[in-house]
């Protein structure tokens, strides 16, 4: 069963959002764990500042991660800087290889169907 009134899926879109604001980046797929999370050099999570939802979407706002040369193909949601709980992970839209120490940036925005 599809939701199909708008209200309620920007209220679950903005229940999704406040769960957590926390990204990571990850070497593979994160799993319902948290796996795969990136580490090194002046890699560390960053906290995204989620919008108002609208549409069935919210949107947080762009973040850069600092990483050591290496693949990253997929993010995280978390609710704390380090530690914390796993809420969530997906692919990221094309997998970003370095050959030395870089930066990747990754939007983030979830829509509830």
């Amino acid at each position: 069963m599809a939701i199909a009134v708008t209200a309620t899926k920007n209220a679950l879109a903005a229940a999704y959002a406040a769960q957590g604001s926390w990204l990571s980046l990850h070497t593979g797929t994160p799993g319902s764990t948290g796996a795969s999370e990136a580490t090194g050099g002046s890699y560390s999570r960053k906290q995204t500042t989620w919008g108002t939802a609208a549409s069935s979407t919210v949107t947080g706002t762009e973040v850069t991660f600092d990483v050591p040369a290496g693949s990253y193909s997929h993010w995280g949601l978390w609710t704390a800087a380090t530690g914390g709980t796993f809420l969530d992970g997906g692919a990221l839209t094309a997998t970003v290889t370095l050959s030395a120490p870089g930066q990747v940036k990754s939007p983030i925005s979830y829509t509830q169907s």
